[in-house]
C-alpha cells in the first residue's frame, strides 16, 4: 500500500479571481471557504454523490462542522487546487482534509477539516450511505488510511489558560 501525497485526490483547481481578493491584496477568508465547499462538491462527485447520484439515491451531503487554517497568502492569478484526504467515515458521516496549495507544487497555503453527514433530502434527515457510495468510501478510506495525519488536523481554538498571579 502507498504512503504518498500523490494517493490524495484533487478535488478542485482554479484560478484566484480579482473579485475575490481582498484589501490587504490577497484572497478573502470567506472564499477560502468556498474553495474548500467546492472541494466537498468534487469529493462528492467522486464517491457517486453527483447529480446523477443524489437524483438516484435522494441523498445529499450536509456540512456540520468546518475548520479552516490559513497558513499563506494566496494573491490574485494564482493556480490553485484542493487535495482531500479521508481521515474517517461512519455509516453516515465523513471526516475529510483538504489542502489548498499552488497548482502542481507542494507549500501549504490553508487547511480545512470538515465533518460531512450524509442526509435523505425527503426528511431532511440523517440515513446511512448508499451501498455503491459506502464502497466507494471504503475503497478511498483504504488507499489514505496509512497516510501521515494532516499537521493541521484535529485543531480546536483556544487561548493558553491564564495563571492567576
Amino acid at each position: 500500500m502507498s504512503n504518498s501525497v500523490a494517493d490524495l485526490i484533487t478535488t478542485w483547481s482554479g484560478i484566484v479571481q480579482p473579485e475575490w481578493v481582498d484589501y490587504n491584496g490577497h484572497l478573502r477568508d470567506a472564499y477560502y471557504l468556498l474553495l474548500f465547499s467546492y472541494a466537498t462538491d468534487g469529493l462528492m462527485d467522486h464517491l457517486g454523490l453527483d447529480e446523477a447520484g443524489r437524483k438516484a439515491t435522494g441523498h445529499s451531503v450536509f456540512t456540520i462542522e468546518a475548520h479552516i487554517n490559513y497558513v499563506q497568502e494566496v494573491k490574485v492569478g494564482v493556480a490553485v487546487e484542493v487535495r482531500t484526504q479521508m481521515l474517517g467515515h461512519d455509516s453516515k458521516r465523513l471526516q475529510v482534509y483538504h489542502s489548498l496549495h499552488p497548482a502542481n507544487s507542494q507549500p501549504l497555503l490553508a487547511a480545512n477539516e470538515q465533518m460531512l453527514l450524509n442526509v435523505d433530502m425527503n426528511g431532511p434527515f440523517s440515513t446511512p450511505f448508499a451501498p455503491a457510495v459506502n464502497e466507494k468510501l471504503g475503497a478511498l478510506m483504504a488507499q489514505h488510511q496509512s497516510l501521515p495525519k494532516p499537521e493541521y488536523a484535529g485543531r480546536s481554538i483556544a487561548l493558553p489558560a491564564q495563571r492567576a498571579g
